[in-house]
């Protein structure tokens, strides 16, 4: 049988390793029990914060903003740079809270931690572009110009299964952008969040910055909705479900806040006829079983040509029947348990219903290891044939449950990848470079992740991350997504001793 550690081992585990990231686990100790979904048993006992404590939070958070927005951008890189170099040497210890947190195996919670550190080199880089324009004035002797400002106190709200990698997003640019950053992590993982807060609060302290440029305030909703309404903070971004952003968009708008959100997926690879069916196999795999498909990014439709539909299928089924299911922090397994019982049960009713709309369970679906882990969730990646896109599969479902659809056309398959609520990441498996480019145009994918002979998780730091329609429409990490910390001022310099109007307006007194 395979082999589960105990609560008492992995409770050892998480105080060790939090305390090695600088945590003091005495004084962060409370009264509120989280559970590590590797067994389904207590991980450790946190204090919470309240509602109450955020007021606070945002008026220290303030007064570190008048200091920090004085700071040259280029010497705000630099702690930002101490930061990625410290999560460097920490990079083993804050995988290991995510394992046990969250469940996700040790390859993908070390690469949630790199991504830590990508983002630090990417906004150290930032720190000395953080461009503006000078555009040509219709008016002699007058330059026009635009100059970003920093922006204010950034609140962030994380979903557990990107514990440390969301916060990273926001706060390496927020910081190199001027902005002071409040926490509020998932209540699943607080270890990993109180790791990642001690290790930039030690980089604080090396650069000698404003020690309230950094918060984490472990609680409740009711810490989230007072970050929410709070009329200090500037900018709410907020990771989670749609249900979430529906109640977060517009009440940040009610009080004339930003907000920047990243919600749900039903992400799906459109897979031609001239798809190399080994690279694209393997791409499905990952994205659509990676993380135990607890990722916003995962696969969750296959829409595949009537050609290929069944050999890919049969591969697909294949490959699944071969994924090592276990203990996360074992090396090998390649995919851990769900978060917890909802999550599974949620699975559970989608096949269910799956099922009774039409489609036929091919591959996996059920629990594993309930032996030897009775009060955690393990669940059998699961694949679905159905041939039409139904209620359900319109619906996403967070857990590894893959739906394979086939298609006649390529506008028939552009069109079901369209036809669902969410518009985050998406893939095209093709030879055909016109069935490529269409998918990359106006007329294919509306998205906000289009890819091509690559799945639909794993994006890069580098690019903009974020998707359309009920995704949310906000963007995080790279390219120009830093423009959402700051503000904009549009500038005209009059050197000319003269006093002409735009628009040829003549007002003379």
């Amino acid at each position: 049988m395979r082999q589960i550690p105990s609560g008492s081992a992995l409770h050892r585990l998480a105080l060790d390793t939090a305390t090695r990231c600088g945590v003091d686990v005495g004084a962060v100790a409370g009264d509120v029990m989280t559970v590590s979904p590797v067994n389904g048993e207590r991980l450790v006992d946190v204090g919470w914060s309240d509602g109450a404590a955020v007021d606070d939070a945002v008026t220290r958070a303030q007064a570190a903003f008048v200091q920090w927005r004085r700071v040259p951008a280029p010497a705000r890189g630099a702690l930002v740079k101490r930061l990625g170099e410290l999560l460097a040497v920490h990079k083993d210890d804050l995988a290991t809270l995510i394992s046990l947190e969250v469940g996700k195996i040790t390859s993908e919670a070390r690469g949630e931690v790199q991504e830590m550190i990508d983002i630090c080199d990417f906004a150290v880089g930032l720190s000395r572009q953080l461009y503006g324009r000078t555009m040509p004035s219709e008016r002699p002797g007058h330059r026009l110009m635009e100059t970003w400002h920093p922006l204010g106190v950034v609140g962030v709200i994380s979903a557990f299964n990107f514990p440390a990698a969301v916060w990273s997003w926001n706060t390496a640019v927020a910081l190199v952008c001027g902005d002071p950053v409040i926490w509020k992590p998932s209540e699943l993982a607080p270890l990993t969040a109180l790791a990642s807060h001690a290790i930039l609060t030690q980089a604080i302290a090396d650069c000698g910055a404003p020690a309230d440029l950094t918060q984490v305030l472990v609680g409740g909703a009711d810490v989230g909705e007072a970050l929410v309404d709070h009329a200090g903070v500037a900018l709410l971004s907020a990771t989670g479900s749609t249900r979430m952003g529906r109640a977060v968009g517009p009440r940040v708008a009610d009080r004339f806040g930003r907000s920047l959100l990243e919600l749900g997926g039903n992400n799906a690879a459109v897979v031609s006829p001239t798809a190399d069916l080994d690279l694209t196999t393997r791409g499905v795999v990952f994205s659509a079983a990676g993380t135990a498909g607890q990722r916003c990014t995962t696969m969750r439709r296959v829409i595949a040509h009537r050609s290929v539909v069944d050999e890919l299928t049969d591969r697909l089924s294949s490959a699944y029947a071969r994924l090592p299911i276990g203990n996360p922090l074992e090396d090998g397994t390649l995919v851990g348990p769900l978060i917890h019982r909802a999550a599974y049960e949620g699975m559970e009713r989608a096949v269910e219903q799956a099922v009774d709309e039409g489609g036929k369970l091919v591959a996996g679906g059920g629990r594993d290891l309930e032996e030897a882990a009775p009060d955690a969730f393990y669940a059998r990646p699961a694949i679905v044939r159905i041939d039409r896109q139904t209620d359900v599969v319109a619906r996403e479902t967070f857990a590894p449950l893959l739906y394979v659809l086939p298609y006649d056309d390529f506008e028939e398959a552009v069109a079901l990848n369209n036809a669902v609520p969410q518009g985050l990441s998406s893939s095209v498996f093709t030879s055909d470079q016109a069935e490529a480019e269409k998918f990359l145009s106006a007329e294919g994918s509306d998205c906000g992740i289009v890819n091509v002979n690559i799945g639909t998780s794993g994006a890069e730091i580098g690019g903009a991350f974020g998707g359309e329609k009920e995704t949310g429409g906000g963007r995080e990490s790279g390219s120009d997504a830093w423009r959402a910390y700051m503000r904009r001022a549009t500038n005209t310099v009059n050197y000319s001793g003269e006093l002409p109007l735009a628009q040829g307006v003549s007002f003379t007194v």
